[in-house]
């Protein structure tokens, strides 16, 4: 089984092209499809389903597709080494993360990273939903979560500090609540289905914040639009300090009970599927976030 041919179909189950696939390492499509009909004999399984019109991974190709990175990833991990493939860094990196935090911070920095690396090609799924890094062939992705599955391992980018606001215009028309009681009489803005948040104040007391026990006829999955709503005082919301840091600091939202913070075990994760060898590709583009983002975040520069 050589690494030539494992490579080709990690490309193939990237691009579910294996024309393409083999157009990216230089070889012709006669000479690609021969390549692959050969692997899946050395296997004893089809790992591309094929028709006239689409390319599609087996169920066999999806579980060997983790083994068959991971040679990949010792190939090149091995040939950096040597100091071989360390100035250019080539392939397909498929990334996800939240669109909101996408937008704010990753995307004005990415002409850089694509600047440093020509030869990679990054193919960003932006969503506030989470989508399944092995189901997805995803090899990185950002979340402000938990980090539970021990199929996955991580790195952490940032904390998540989350809090209470409301617009100036909603809170001079119904009132600042003092305590987190006092919020089952305000409008509550919900981000998907929230689940009651521990608070804690700053002299050590909890309380909980369910925001089911409040008017909380406003429920939204997009992170923008969650921020939109509260801006235009639909209500009392929990936002991530990275989302809101600008508005607090320009006034156009206020912190709602301010000695109280959101106790959460969520961070910002950079998280990819486990393996024995950490790819070139994913290595250096966590790196970059870490170097750009994580070393100094932003929002630190908000004092709570």
């Amino acid at each position: 089984m050589e690494t030539d041919t494992l490579r080709l179909f990690v490309l193939a189950a990237d691009k579910l092209n294996i024309s393409a696939a083999g157009r990216e390492l230089g070889i012709a499509p006669s000479v690609a499809s021969a390549w692959m009909s050969k692997l899946e004999k050395s296997v004893g399984a089809d790992l591309l389903h094929r028709s006239t019109r689409k390319v599609a991974l087996s169920t066999e190709g999806l579980e060997f597709l983790p083994y068959a990175r991971d040679i990949v990833a010792r190939e090149d991990a091995a040939r950096a080494a040597l100091g071989q493939g360390k100035a250019r860094v080539s392939g397909t990196l498929r990334f996800t993360a939240p669109s909101t935090f996408a937008q704010l911070y990753i995307a004005p920095i990415l002409p850089d990273f694509m600047r440093d690396h020509p030869d990679l090609r990054l193919d960003m799924r932006l969503s506030d939903k989470q989508f399944d890094l092995i189901d997805g062939s995803f090899d990185l992705a950002l979340r402000n979560a938990v980090l539970e599955d021990s199929s996955l391992r991580g790195r952490k980018l940032a904390d998540d500090t989350r809090i209470l606001c409301a617009s100036p215009e909603y809170l001079q028309k119904n009132g600042r609540p003092e305590t987190p009681d006092d919020l089952q009489d305000h409008h509550l803005v919900a981000f998907g289905n929230d689940l009651p948040h521990r608070m804690i104040k700053d002299d050590g007391t909890h309380t909980d914040f369910d925001p089911n026990r409040g008017r909380c006829n406003l429920i939204i999955d997009d992170g923008y639009s969650h921020k939109v709503a509260t801006l235009a005082g639909a209500g009392i919301a929990p936002h991530s300090l990275w989302s809101v840091h600008q508005e607090l600091a320009s006034g156009c939202l206020v912190r709602v009970l301010p000695d109280y913070t959101c106790v959460a075990d969520t961070a910002l994760w950079l998280i990819y599927p486990q393996t024995n060898v950490l790819s070139v590709k994913v290595r250096v583009f966590i790196d970059f976030l870490l170097d750009r983002i994580g070393k100094n975040p932003a929002w630190h520069e908000h004092i709570l």
